[in-house]
């Protein structure tokens, strides 16, 4: 079973933490959905098309900005070249693309889970963010998004930012659980280099909230969450019981997944399952529609050893985390004495279980980016 990705690249403004390839000017989306449905039909009868695709995940950008018809004929060609066994198909929307009108197309045209990035409803945080949407935006469509035929949502919260109190965060997280959600992603804010909110921080305009300050506010969205019966199964997801993301969670099990769109990532393993590949289509829009993603950019070859490690990193960023005989069966990976020793001591630090199944308990979650990196830099025994 494998994943496709679909980057849209436009968005409407840049969001100051934002590092994904998007662009601002809109002039060009029916070209793009053309070049795109070209992109796919580009892989009829190749290796990609011998797996069914279970999920479809619309991301970007914001896929919003696309009209629900030019949705349909993308998927349409999608159903022409692939196998499907489709269990999920996800569209990332902004709250002020979202209509009674517009959500009743996307679920005509297929789409089942919407991914709604609000980020928080507090109006400074919002401007801080650079975010298109009102706080009176973000309810609105949560009202609309509540009363659609939609079953499956997901609501995208950020904590962690400058000047963020724990009674902002926890009133964002209140409005959010007012709506029933089945699921919510809570991502720390992440400061990457070459975003206008990364350049604020090195200029010394901005200064990240103390790591404390974060770890307050990682235990007030577990709490919170877990209290209504959203539970987190990996570092920055929550969901109730069966609500778990079936695309990321594919990410997650190093299963096979198709980018397409500028800028898009793709992960597929090679014949034998001996090593894998990873490439992505260049961040131009210009470029790709000129048929750029005819050439894999950056294609990269990864060995066991590389996937081994790859998994670890991922499956223990996972509640449910991974076990030896996996890491042993499809990867040839053992942990070395100096790996045993410090997951031992995670153990007794109440940061882990470490049976056949490793997994991270919610104190080491909290801290999951620091444990990878020690376990992974363990590679040679003393």
């Amino acid at each position: 079973m494998s994943g496709l990705y679909i980057h849209i690249p436009f968005c409407k403004q840049a969001c100051s933490y934002c590092d994904f390839y998007f662009v601002t000017r809109q002039q060009q989306k029916q070209d793009f959905v053309d070049e795109l449905i070209r992109e796919i039909h580009s892989k009829k009868e190749t290796e990609f098309t011998e797996e069914p695709v279970q999920s479809i995940y619309f991301g970007g950008g914001t896929p919003s900005l696309l009209t629900a018809k030019q949705v349909t004929s993308i998927l349409e060609a999608i159903h022409d070249v692939f196998k499907t066994d489709l269990k999920e198909i996800t569209l990332e929307m902004n709250p002020d693309d979202v209509s009674r009108e517009y959500l009743s197309g996307l679920k005509s045209a297929g789409i089942n889970r919407a991914s709604m990035g609000i980020q928080s409803f507090n109006p400074e945080l919002l401007k801080f963010m650079n975010r298109a949407h009102t706080s009176e935006e973000a309810m609105k469509c949560l009202e609309i998004l509540e009363d659609s035929a939609f079953r499956v949502f997901t609501v995208d919260v950020i904590y962690g930012n400058p000047g963020q109190s724990l009674d902002i965060l926890e009133q964002d997280l209140d409005t959010i659980l007012q709506f029933n959600p089945p699921h919510i992603s809570a991502y720390s804010l992440t400061i990457e280099p070459q975003t206008r909110l990364g350049k604020q921080v090195k200029l010394g305009r901005i200064t990240p909230p103390e790591d404390d300050t974060v770890s307050d506010h990682f235990d007030l969205v577990v709490d919170k969450l877990s209290q209504s019966g959203i539970q987190q199964y990996e570092v920055s997801n929550y969901a109730k019981p069966g609500s778990e993301a079936v695309h990321n969670s594919s990410y997650w099990n190093h299963q096979n997944y198709l980018g397409l769109g500028p800028g898009a990532h793709s992960f597929w393993w090679n014949k034998g399952q001996h090593s894998a590949t990873r490439w992505k289509n260049r961040g131009n829009l210009n470029a790709y529609l000129n048929g750029d993603w005819k050439e894999k950019t950056e294609p990269e070859e990864l060995n066991l050893a590389s996937l081994a490690e790859e998994r670890l990193m991922l499956g223990l960023r996972t509640r449910k985390g991974l076990t030896k005989e996996e890491l042993k069966n499809n990867y040839r990976f053992e942990f070395n004495e100096r790996q045993l020793n410090y997951l031992q001591k995670l153990e007794e630090n109440e940061k882990a279980k470490t049976g056949e199944r490793i997994h991270l308990t919610r104190e080491g979650l909290k801290i999951a980016d620091s444990i990878l990196l020690d376990l992974v830099t363990m590679t040679s025994v003393d």
